[in-house]
């Protein structure tokens, strides 16, 4: 399926979002918020994916919303109490579009490449990891335009970064280096330039896509349950979770693989048949 915000390609179990207006600096469109949780999640659903690598061209990630979301009164009306209860209902559909990188059934990796701003630090903050260049800054800009943001990085962010720093980003609306992004744990890594990113990044992307998808699935889920609760109850879950997902199959073969130093030959995730849709 073509999407107008974003190219999708695979690349056998490795699937690539791709934003793709550079001249634009990859603002974020109202399609996007649409078309992104359907792409996720038809990945997700279909069980052929491993792993999703989250990129961008030109030499800015995203500059954040579009101003075209901005200027539609029909989007952002609040002039009476129905208007701002269709507005409730609206935004939180635009925190769902990013929540699909959580829900879905493998990892989203976020290379990035160049500047990441406003509803790009929501979007990044809900990947499982996150690599950059140098030229990779952040700025959660909401606060600059008279607005707190409100698609993720605050209920996010501070479950990545101390709380204190995200704080100070929040409040100052200013800049964060890659450099600092990585000594606080924000990114995995600072690459040396786009080029160095995208290889460091399909490589990690491998390696994952490589373990037995049951496995990594379940890996997943506990490390976002575990975030939002107790560690009682985070244990209770795993093991549960865990009597649900084994595989003695997938050990077996994990184990056999290793010996014989090759790759492991698993079964993908099976498809997710949701109730009255073809696919």
């Amino acid at each position: 399926m073509a999407y107008t915000s974003f190219n999708l390609t695979t690349d056998g179990p490795v699937a690539r979002i791709t934003l793709n207006r550079p001249g634009k600096r990859n603002t974020m469109t109202p399609a996007i918020w649409a078309e992104l949780p359907d792409a996720v999640g038809e990945l997700s659903d279909a069980g052929e994916t491993r792993v999703l690598i989250l990129d961008a061209e030109g030499p800015v990630f995203t500059a954040g919303m579009d101003i075209s979301v901005f200027t539609d009164p029909n989007a952002l009306g609040t002039g009476d109490a129905a208007m701002r209860e269709a507005f409730l209902s609206a935004a939180t559909a635009l925190q769902d579009s990013f929540t699909a990188f959580e829900r879905a059934r493998f990892p989203v990796i976020a290379a990035i490449q160049g500047p990441c701003i406003g509803g790009g630090v929501d979007m990044i903050c809900a990947c499982d990891m996150r690599f950059g260049t140098a030229e990779a800054w952040l700025r959660i800009e909401e606060t600059n335009i008279g607005m707190f943001a409100d698609v993720g990085t605050l209920q996010r962010l501070p479950k990545l970064i101390p709380e204190g720093i995200a704080r100070e980003l929040a409040y100052t609306g200013e800049a964060l280096g890659a450099d600092r992004a990585a000594a606080i744990g924000l990114y995995n890594a600072v690459l040396e330039d786009a080029d160095a990113l995208k290889d460091h990044v399909d490589a990690i992307a491998r390696k994952i896509a490589a373990k037995a998808p049951l496995a990594i699935s379940g890996t997943k889920r506990s490390f976002l349950y575990a975030r939002d609760h107790a560690v009682d109850d985070s244990l209770a879950h795993a093991m549960t979770l865990q009597a649900a997902l084994w595989s003695t199959d997938d050990i077996m073969e994990a184990i056999t693989a290793r010996g014989e130093k090759r790759e492991g030959n698993f079964q993908p995730l099976a498809p997710v048949r949701r109730m009255g849709r073809k696919s």
